[in-house]
C-alpha cells in the first residue's frame, strides 16, 4: 500500500489531525543557540556546558540532562536515550574521573532510557515510588535505584552537595527536584522547558494540579540556572518565570472556557445539530469549542512585554490547543465543581 492509498484507506484527510506546515510563524528569534548550529553539533549530535563550579548541562537539542564534576568522581542526572552513549563522551570531554552516582529525576524511559550505559557499579539514586515502577516494569536499560529516599535527601560526592526533594505527585508520580546550592543550579524536568512552552499535553504529565503546584515550587528555590529535560536550552530564573506566565494564562482562558460552555444553553446550541444519536460528536463539538476559546484567549492575548506568545515562546502556535484541552479537562476532573445538578432538573440536554 503506497502513501497515497494509506491515506485514503485510512482517512487522514476527514479523521485525525490536520497537517501543521508553513503558516504556522516561526520560531522566536534566539531561540537556536550558537550550538546548534556549530560543526561538533551537526557531527556528534550533542553538546556539553559548564554552568557553574562543576555543574554541567549536556544537550541533544531535544532532551537535556546534567553532570557535576567532584573530587571523588561524577554524579549524573538522568540519562535520556536521545544523548545515549554521548552522555560519556560529554563527561569524557572534561574530566577523566568516573561515573560513581546516577540520579533519576523520575522513571520514564525518555529521560532514563539509557542508564545502563554507566554499568553495572554505579549508585543509582532515586525516590521511593520510582524504585517500586522500576521493579513493576523492569527494563535492562534502567536499573532499578540502589539508593530510595520519601521526602528529602542530602547526596554529598567529593565536597559537592545536592539536594533531592519529592513535593508529591506532578508530571508523574515520584518525580523529584535536584538542588545544587553551591552553583544555584536547579533540575526539575517535565514542567517547564525554557524557551518553549513544552510537548503537548503539558509535557504528557499526570498530575495537572500538580503539576500547576510545581511551578509555584520551582519559583521558590534560589537559582540561576534552571534544567528542564527538554529542548534547546537551560534557562535562567526569569526565563523560567515567562514559561509559568503563558501557563497562568492557559489556566486562566481555559477556567473561563469550562464556566462558559458548561452552561445548559451553551451546550445546547453546539450539540443541537448532531442529534441524539451522535452523542461522542456532540461531546468532541463541547471539548473542542472549550479548547478553541482557550487557545484563542492564549494566542490573542498581549503578554506582559506587549507581544503575543508565539513572538516569546518556540511552539506556541502548534501546542497550545494541546495544553488546552489537557488544562481544561484537569479543572473538570481535579478542581472544585460550582455546584451539582438537583432531583429532577436540568435532563441532559442530548435528551431534549
Amino acid at each position: 500500500m503506497g502513501v497515497e492509498d494509506s491515506r485514503s484507506f485510512y482517512g487522514i484527510d476527514h479523521y485525525g489531525f490536520p497537517r501543521a506546515g508553513a503558516d504556522d510563524p516561526v520560531d522566536p528569534e534566539g531561540y537556536y543557540p550558537p550550538y546548534f548550529r556549530s560543526e561538533h553539533f551537526q557531527r556528534y549530535g550533542y553538546h556539553v556546558e559548564e554552568l557553574r563550579g562543576g555543574f554541567h548541562w549536556v544537550t541533544s537539542a531535544g532532551y537535556d540532562a546534567a553532570f557535576v564534576v567532584t573530587e571523588q568522581g561524577v554524579v549524573v542526572i538522568d540519562a535520556p536515550p536521545t544523548l545515549g552513549e554521548n552522555m560519556l563522551a560529554a563527561i569524557e570531554d572534561v574530566t577523566d574521573q568516573p561515573v560513581t552516582h546516577v540520579i533519576y529525576s523520575h522513571w520514564h524511559t525518555d529521560h532514563i532510557g539509557a542508564a545502563s550505559v554507566f554499568g553495572p557499579d554505579v549508585e543509582i539514586v532515586a525516590h521511593r515510588i520510582t524504585k517500586e515502577l522500576l521493579e513493576r516494569f523492569p527494563d535492562p536499560k534502567r536499573p532499578v535505584p540502589t539508593t530510595t529516599f520519601d521526602d528529602e535527601l542530602v547526596l554529598e560526592v567529593g565536597g559537592e552537595i545536592l539536594q533531592l526533594s519529592y513535593k508529591g505527585e506532578n508530571h508523574c508520580p515520584g518525580n523529584i527536584f535536584v538542588y545544587a546550592p553551591r552553583q544555584k543550579v536547579l533540575t526539575a524536568v517535565d514542567i517547564v522547558s525554557p524557551g518553549s512552552v513544552t510537548f503537548m499535553h503539558c509535557d504528557a504529565s499526570q498530575n495537572i494540579s500538580g503539576w500547576y503546584e510545581a511551578q509555584s515550587q520551582i519559583l521558590a528555590y534560589d537559582f540561576d540556572f534552571f534544567v528542564g529535560g527538554h529542548h534547546m536550552h537551560y534557562g535562567t530564573y526569569e526565563q523560567v518565570k515567562l514559561c509559568v506566565e503563558y501557563f497562568a494564562d492557559v489556566l486562566e482562558g481555559a477556567t473561563a472556557a469550562v464556566e462558559r460552555f458548561s452552561r445548559s444553553d451553551a451546550l445546547a446550541d453546539i450539540v443541537a445539530d448532531t442529534g441524539w444519536d451522535r452523542m461522542f460528536v456532540g461531546t468532541e463539538n463541547w471539548i473542542n469549542s472549550m479548547a478553541n476559546h482557550t487557545t484563542r484567549h492564549v494566542l490573542e492575548k498581549k503578554t506582559s512585554d506587549g507581544r503575543l506568545w508565539w513572538e516569546r515562546l518556540a511552539g506556541a502556535t502548534t501546542q497550545t490547543k494541546y495544553h488546552a484541552y489537557t488544562v481544561l479537562e484537569s479543572i473538570r476532573l481535579e478542581r472544585p465543581r460550582p455546584d451539582y445538578r438537583l432531583r429532577g432538573e436540568n435532563p441532559p440536554v442530548f435528551l431534549t
